[in-house]
């Protein structure tokens, strides 16, 4: 790694920041983008520290090659993530879990109003809502969508990785509001085997991703603005998620 991960925390909150290897000596602001679940796509718990995962070799490797231009990652630790990464309530899947909270527009307001006063503060980071985006996996991918129809004027640059749009509801959220186009740029994907041997609506991952696609193609986003992409055995897992979070990066923030 060339680059440093350093642990900050607002709170009981922990977050594990990504600088990029020009940073001591850069330019005056770098992009931005915030992580979910604690930033795993990009970094790993060992004992009491964090260690790169192998996703940031190829973060750097597109740095170096100017695929991607040097930026900052914030990932942010989750309290209670079935709560924090739902939009509202809703009834769990199965019996064994608990309701989903639907404290979605909390958490987001938390990351607005707190988190990123915090990191423009104290880091050189570029405002502009064009170089900051917010992107996660799973329910973290729900939620970073959600951020695009309440923050449009923060976040320009939408990513959700295997995002969980089966969520009860979402996709008639989406039919129903209107969506901030200006500076937009949005990343959907999927692994071509998600859901199989499910027995709930999970089963229908790669049908409610394209739908949620359509939706978005539907509302006047064109082909610069939107992309979808399905991973051929793609699995619901962290190392699917993983590989495919530098090209998500690239594509949200190619110059």
């Amino acid at each position: 790694m060339k680059g440093t991960i350093i642990t900050d925390h607002i709170g009981e909150r922990e977050l594990a920041i990504y600088l990029p290897p020009s940073y001591p000596d850069g330019a005056a602001s770098f992009p931005v983008v915030y992580v979910h679940d604690g930033g795993d796509l990009f970094a790993e718990q060992a004992d009491s520290s964090l260690r790169p995962a192998a996703s940031l070799q190829e973060i750097e490797r597109k740095f170096a090659s100017g695929e991607l231009a040097e930026l900052i990652m914030v990932g942010i630790a989750p309290v209670d993530r079935i709560h924090e990464y739902t939009p509202w309530f809703a009834k769990a899947l199965s019996e064994r879990f608990a309701d989903f909270g639907g404290r979605g527009a909390e958490y987001l307001a938390f990351i607005v109003e707190q988190v990123k006063p915090h990191i423009d503060s104290r880091y050189k980071t570029n405002r502009r809502p064009d170089q900051t985006g917010i992107i996660g996996k799973s329910l973290g991918g729900l939620i970073s969508l959600y951020a695009a129809y309440l923050y449009p004027g923060v976040f320009g640059k939408i990513g959700s990785i295997s995002g969980s749009f089966w969520y009860e509801g979402f996709a008639d959220y989406m039919r129903e509001q209107k969506m901030a186009q200006t500076g937009l740029r949005l990343y959907l994907d999927v692994g071509s085997l998600e859901g199989e041997g499910k027995q709930t609506v999970q089963r229908e991952m790669v049908a409610r991703t394209k739908e949620a696609y359509a939706i978005l193609a539907a509302s006047g986003l064109n082909g610069k603005q939107l992309r979808l992409h399905v991973e051929e055995g793609g699995r619901h897992e962290l190392s699917c998620f993983r590989s495919r979070f530098p090209q998500a990066l690239s594509w949200l923030f190619q110059k």
